[in-house]
């Protein structure tokens, strides 16, 4: 039989999947065995507040190639999925959701994008299975990250992918809370690729994503990963202060040859329309200084409680 990669991690962040983890799991023993000759399932509990970890524990007992990883507390998706970057053991590791959107018989997909000579793949949907205003932040955000990645020719990206696990070298010594697992890749290489994939609707539970968190990822991605903001501000200061000056030269042209002029209204505008820039950059710097914050006191990404005992080094079964 001819296997598509010599060894393969699956990582998989877990967060309210206790409904989703049984079948998933029987799903991957099926498209595994096809894939590789050994592989290897890294389920990282996110400090889910239903029954995962226990589901987690149960399911470890019954494979001997799935190793379950407990965190102290919730750290997010990103953060959760690098600690199972950094514990994963084989050559090629593949991520993807719990909630069964990513199906297991699409990996292949991945993989054959891999072998042609690419670093990191991304399955992409052929169409977004979220609401309309969740998927237009979501290509927003992914295709911003894209850009400040330096991989402007790839125009989306996605949790489902495929890379080599040499790749963590560029980022062994990462201590920060505010990860982007997609940067992190992008220290390492600038060899992305995409393929779509079919995936499908949630059927169990709801999405753990709402607005409020895009919009964190979103400043999290521009301000943790980018200096382009603080450049924005200064761009934006700039414009200001020229547009400023101009207007003083007409006040002053117009008290010489017209003479005063009576202009509140305009001069409020004029200084709310600074005040507001002021306020605007000091935010930008504002939120650097807080990620400056984060890592001068050295708070780490994740906090591992307890491990599954595994035999991890058996053949599959």
């Amino acid at each position: 039989m001819a296997y598509l990669v010599s060894s393969l991690s699956v990582v998989i962040p877990v967060y309210r999947g206790e409904d989703t983890l049984p079948e998933l799991t029987a799903r991957l023993a099926q498209a595994l065995p096809q894939l590789s000759p050994i592989y290897e399932v890294v389920l990282v509990n996110d400090c889910s507040p239903d029954n995962s970890w226990q589901v987690i524990q149960n399911l470890s007992q019954q494979y001997t190639w799935l190793v379950g990883i407990n965190l102290k507390r919730n750290y997010g998706q990103h953060n959760a999925t690098l600690c199972g970057v950094r514990t994963a053991r084989y050559e090629v590791i593949v991520t993807m959701d719990d909630d069964l959107q990513h199906p297991p018989e699409e990996i292949h997909k991945l993989l054959e994008k891999l072998l042609e000579g690419n670093d990191v793949v991304y399955g992409l949907p052929k169409k977004l299975p979220h609401s309309w205003w969740r998927n237009t932040m979501s290509r927003l955000t992914k295709r911003l990250l894209a850009l400040l990645m330096g991989i402007s020719r790839i125009r989306d990206l996605s949790a489902f992918r495929a890379f080599y696990s040499h790749l963590r070298d560029a980022f062994v010594d990462f201590r920060n809370p505010n990860v982007i697992l997609d940067v992190l890749l992008s220290w390492g290489t600038n060899r992305f690729a995409t393929t779509y994939v079919n995936e499908v609707q949630r059927e169990k539970g709801e999405s753990n994503y709402d607005f409020r968190k895009l919009v964190s990822i979103t400043m999290v991605v521009l301000t943790g990963f980018s200096t382009a903001p603080l450049r924005f501000a200064s761009t934006l200061g700039f414009i200001s202060t020229f547009f400023g000056f101009a207007v003083f030269v007409y006040v002053i042209g117009i008290t010489i040859f017209v003479g005063s002029i009576r202009g509140f209204p305009f001069l409020a505008s004029i200084v709310a329309i600074f005040s507001g820039i002021q306020l605007f950059a000091l935010g930008l710097i504002g939120e650097y200084l807080a990620r400056v914050f984060d890592r001068s006191i050295d708070r780490p990404p994740y906090v591992i409680s307890n491990i599954t005992k595994n035999e991890l080094d058996s053949p599959p079964q």
